[in-house]
């Protein structure tokens, strides 16, 4: 399916409760021009979401006016701005969060020499939201603003087993609606063998010889609110494993997790193997 496809299905499988199709318009458009990274014109757009131009046309102005989208090129070309990342970024819980997390992640990738991300949930996907690079010539990160598949990141299989039933069974939903794919047989099974060890250790789905080892930041009710990852990159000739990197991010989410009014209790020690 192609991704104009996949948009205009999107837009046919919403049932709103309450209807606001100026509301649907304008975050059709906001979603459409999110996905791509070209410029679209307005019959480009129409097209795409499978509407006429006539139905669009206020919306791209009131979405210009308001400084969310502007028009770039003579052919009156249309991309997203900053003012998405901007709003997102004045959010307070989120703005606390990460001001906490950075120093936290600073210290694991000092320590280990290995990249270090935080990641939270978003409608069926996993969102970085802030990174620190490994300080050392060569390594492996994940890009800041990188949205991947719920299930195949430690992440999100650490965020699911540190919540309950009602909250898995929403998550899994959203990322049936996305992928249109099955729930994987086993993966209650597996959720509780992490809650019980306290953190998960995965081998990349997208990269190999990279293990993503991934610890929850838990509120007071012990739910993840997110999660603190190392992508692990072996280095020949280094002596930074498994247990270090670990040890490191055990410490670190417990840190986090306290700073945010959370649970410590329920983390693993990290020594595990």
């Amino acid at each position: 399916m192609s991704g104009a496809q996949g948009m205009q299905a999107r837009t046919r499988r919403r049932r709103p409760r309450y209807a606001a199709p100026a509301l649907d318009k304008g975050l059709d458009i906001l979603e459409l021009l999110a996905h791509g990274s070209e410029a679209l014109t307005r019959s480009e757009i129409a097209r795409r979401l499978g509407r006429s131009v006539g139905e669009l046309f206020r919306m791209l102005v009131c979405l210009e006016e308001r400084g969310y989208i502007s028009e770039v090129g003579p052919e009156e070309r249309y991309q997203l701005t900053l003012k998405l990342f901007e709003i997102a970024h004045q959010h307070r819980p989120l703005e606390h969060l990460l001001t906490l997390a950075r120093p936290l992640m600073q210290r694991v990738a000092d320590a280990t020499g290995q990249s270090c991300h935080l990641a939270m949930p978003s409608n069926g996907n996993i969102v970085v939201v802030a990174g620190v690079e490994a300080p050392v010539q060569m390594g492996f990160s994940v890009r800041l603003g990188a949205n991947i598949d719920l299930l195949n990141t430690g992440s999100g299989h650490v965020i699911l087993a540190f919540h309950g039933p009602e909250y898995r069974a929403h998550a899994l939903a959203a990322w049936q609606r996305k992928t249109r794919a099955r729930v994987p047989p086993g993966l209650d099974r597996h959720l509780s063998a992490i809650a019980r060890r306290g953190y998960e250790e995965l081998a990349s789905y997208q990269v190999h010889g990279v293990v993503n080892v991934s610890f929850p930041v838990l509120n007071q009710q012990a739910e993840a609110v997110a999660a603190i990852t190392v992508p692990f990159l072996a280095r020949i000739g280094e002596d930074v494993g498994l247990p270090l990197v670990k040890q490191h991010l055990a410490d670190a989410a417990g840190r986090l997790s306290q700073a945010i009014g959370g649970r410590k209790s329920l983390l693993g020690s990290g020594g595990e193997s």
